[in-house]
């Protein structure tokens, strides 16, 4: 236990894997009896757990150290995450307050943060991502102010797509064991979670580095015949195209549990910028992917990942994407920017798209994003849904929230006492994204 306890401020950017590290950390924090802040608050201590996916996070990042060092004069800003892992030298420089530590170091970081709170000489260290080959970091129990809780069941990845800059400060892909699987949704439940959401860096890969090696489709359905799990609601995050198994839809069809939700990554649906990706399917099998889960899983909602502007990308080439995406009976894109890494193939290509022109393609895909949810939306009018009531009410209207299990976040009248509970509500109406229903 610390000589005193401190208050604790953390702020995470980036993917789910990174809230699941922030929350792990946050965990081991309280257990030590430091106490959680809000950010933009005084801190004893402040934490930034970093993404370096793309220029604006990375610059985000920058500007969190800053505000945290303007806020006070003495408490020690501890930066750590993908963006740390690589910049380690630049982000020291902005002050001596300053220290950086990488994604390997984050199951050590809270002991090392005691320390520091103590009075402690500490030295925060630095290792070489590539050389990690064991699933380290701890998994959290408790998700603050959340009624989901997210496990991280893998992390890093072993593919080289030529825009990401992940393989380098993530590392090789690792898997947590079945049993630990197993034993943290136990823990989860027992914690009072209605919904757990597998999260991985390469979700898909789970399983290929244990001995002997498995696969995600035998984890998923070692989770379905666990009797003490039949009653959570099990939500994967994001599975490659290349990567659904016979076995995964089939699970996925007769499950009462699993939700019909997930992200599949299609980045571009033009031929040759996919090839310049080093993506390993064609627009033509990802089109054949989503027309068959939707007619195997008709409640499935399909939220697609898109970037724009890989260099190269020509008007054509982006009509090509944004045509393949029009048909396709989706929820929702994913859009993203194009940022350029450096050390990735990407960085090198000739032919880079100008920015004006980036972002009048990402506004191009968010307005048809926009669309296809509205229209999946409204296939549900009237229907009797299943939503997990939030924690916190809607900020606008003061309503209770609650997200279904094919993932639309319905809006509807209710007491306190349903937060955290599953509830059956009927949707009566759309407006624009927002949906709207009534408690049964």
């Amino acid at each position: 236990m610390p000589h005193t306890s401190k208050t604790i401020a953390i702020t995470t950017l980036g993917c789910k894997v990174n809230q699941c590290d922030s929350a792990a950390i946050l965990q081991q924090l309280q257990d030590d009896g430091h106490t959680p802040v809000p950010f933009n608050g005084e801190a004893d201590c402040y934490i930034i757990n970093t993404c370096a996916v793309t220029a604006s996070t990375e610059a985000q990042s920058r500007q969190l150290i800053r505000r945290a060092l303007r806020r006070s004069d003495k408490a020690p800003v501890i930066v750590t995450g993908c963006y740390a892992q690589q910049n380690a030298d630049r982000l020291r420089a902005i002050s001596s307050r300053v220290h950086v530590t990488g994604n390997v170091e984050k199951k050590d970081l809270p002991n090392l943060i005691d320390a520091l709170l103590k009075g402690d000489e500490v030295i925060f260290p630095i290792q070489d991502i590539a050389q990690e080959s064991m699933f380290t970091t701890p998994g959290a129990e408790r998700f603050a102010g959340r009624t989901r809780a997210f496990l991280k069941i893998q992390d890093g990845c072993n593919s080289h797509c030529a825009y990401c800059i992940v393989p380098s400060v993530r590392g090789p892909s690792r898997s947590l064991s079945a049993r630990l699987v197993i034993d943290r949704m136990r823990e989860l439940v027992a914690n009072g979670y209605q919904e757990i959401v597998f999260t991985g860096i390469h979700l898909g890969a789970w399983g290929t580095d244990l001995s002997p090696a498995s696969c995600l489709g035998d984890l998923l359905a070692l989770c379905q015949s666990e009797r003490s799990l039949d009653e959570i609601r099990l939500r994967l995050s994001s599975i490659e195209p290349t990567e659904w198994s016979d076995d995964i839809i089939s699970l996925m069809s007769r499950s009462k549990s699993m939700c019909p939700h997930v992200h599949i990554p299609l980045q571009s649906g033009d031929t040759d910028i996919l090839k310049s990706m080093k993506r390993t399917y064609t627009p033509e099998f990802f089109h054949e992917l989503v027309l068959r889960l939707v007619r195997i899983i008709p409640d499935m909602n399909i939220g697609i990942d898109v970037i724009a502007g890989l260099p190269g990308e020509t008007d054509k080439s982006f009509d090509s994407t944004l045509q393949l995406l029009e048909s396709l009976p989706v929820g929702y894109l994913h859009v993203f920017p194009y940022s350029r890494r450096l050390g990735t193939p990407a960085a090198r290509m000739p032919d880079q798209v100008p920015i004006q022109i980036i972002r009048k393609r990402v506004k191009f895909l968010r307005e048809l994003s926009d669309r296809k949810k509205q229209v999946f939306y409204e296939r549900y009018i009237d229907s009797d849904l299943e939503v997990l009531v939030e924690s916190r009410r809607d900020r606008t209207t003061g309503f209770l929230r609650g997200i279904t299990a094919n993932y639309i976040p319905v809006l509807f009248a209710g007491d306190d006492a349903v937060m955290g509970t599953l509830q059956n509500v009927t949707l009566k109406s759309i407006d624009g994204n927002v949906a709207s229903g009534s408690l049964l």
